[in-house]
């Protein structure tokens, strides 16, 4: 079962009542139903929900709003523009959203419904890309989720690194994303990716999928997944170990991660546009391009081989392809290399053979 608070699995003693959390230390009843009645009354709950239930949905993400989901994909995209902050402004990550949210209902069949967006556009105070309101949707996006179900997680805006205080960082930095409420006095105020990892990770069971594509600086491992693919000068992969040096576990409970992000840990930020340009980030256009206009079912070395090709020929000519879809197009003005992209960068719980393994959502 899972935490009744948020959304951790739980693993429920013979004969509990109740179970504490070791995530959030809430503390959730263990709801059960005994004799003839009790096995009647599962039976057509699970033929009803196709053989599944879903856990009830926690008191905080009731509180938000956030939209009851139905079927099995599901998708959280999060633009931050940063107008009106600290941070350097971005114009492309309101447009990146959109741009993802078309392709992910139109290409791949995810119902609108079940996309959850959050951008500094946005006036519902839960749809703010503030640190808690990311991390409640990041909640969202995994709770109850079982085998087959298809999770994506998107983020346009700015990343950073700071000084990793556990030891799980090999280089000695954490990587973060930055919300829209970032205070540059306070690291506690932007999102590590050990708090990502927690929330996006750790939940995953086994048979479901997530794959995150995260359009930022300094965005290489953030996700803290163990496993980081390098492709050699001839072509062929090789997985490198990324797992955290002082044994701290960040994989899945079961189900698959991963992680496109736009650049290496050590990139940082490029931004070049006039405020005459609507732009959009170049991780989000090549992927969103590479991914729309597949012929076929993509390998993942196939569709990271055409997203390296697209950003160098972007980085050569600004200008946006007419072939982009009118409602699309319509949006875009430039591609922006705001996170710093040069190469993509592939990152995954587990080893796989990308020549082979089909990009599927």
């Amino acid at each position: 079962m899972e935490c009744g608070h948020c959304g951790e699995g739980l693993s429920v003693p013979r004969a509990a009542r109740v179970v504490h959390c070791a995530h959030c230390r809430g503390v959730t009843r263990v709801g059960r139903r005994h004799g003839a009645m009790g096995f009647v009354v599962n039976m057509i709950t699970n033929m009803a929900g196709g053989g599944r239930t879903r856990p009830a949905t926690p008191p905080r993400l009731r509180e938000a709003g956030y939209p009851r989901v139905h079927g099995d994909k599901r998708a959280l995209l999060v633009g931050i523009s940063y107008t009106g902050t600290h941070l350097p402004e971005l114009s492309g990550p309101i447009t990146d959203v959109k741009s993802m949210s078309f392709l992910l209902t139109q290409k791949y069949g995810f119902p609108s419904q079940c996309v959850l967006v959050l951008t500094d556009e946005e006036r519902d105070p839960y749809r703010t890309p503030t640190k808690s309101n990311i991390l409640l949707a990041m909640r969202w996006l995994v709770h109850g989720c079982g085998s087959g179900d298809s999770l994506v997680f998107h983020f346009s805006g700015h990343g950073d690194q700071v000084r990793d205080e556990d030891g799980d960082e090999r280089d000695g930095k954490d990587e973060v994303l930055c919300p829209v409420d970032s205070d540059p006095d306070d690291d506690g105020s932007d999102i590590r990716d050990d708090e990502i990892n927690a929330a996006l990770v750790r939940p995953l069971v086994h048979g479901v999928r997530l794959h995150a594509i995260v359009d930022a600086c300094h965005s290489g491992t953030v996700l803290d997944l163990p496993n980081l693919c390098k492709i050699k000068k001839n072509g062929e992969s090789e997985w490198m170990d990324q797992s955290a040096p002082n044994g701290a576990w960040k994989k899945t409970s079961g189900g698959q991660a991963v992680l496109i992000s736009g650049c290496a840990d050590t990139q940082t930020s490029t931004d070049g546009v006039g405020d005459e340009l609507v732009g959009m980030g170049a991780l989000t256009y090549s992927f969103f391009t590479a991914a729309l206009f597949a012929q076929r079912t993509p390998t993942y070395a196939q569709l990271l081989a055409t997203i390296r090709a697209i950003i160098r020929e972007r980085n050569a000519d600004g200008r946006v392809s007419c072939k982009l879809p009118a409602p699309v197009c319509s949006l875009v003005r430039k591609v922006v290399n705001f996170s710093g992209v040069q190469e993509p960068q592939l990152t995954s719980s587990d080893k796989f053979d990308i020549s082979r393994t089909q990009f599927l959502l």
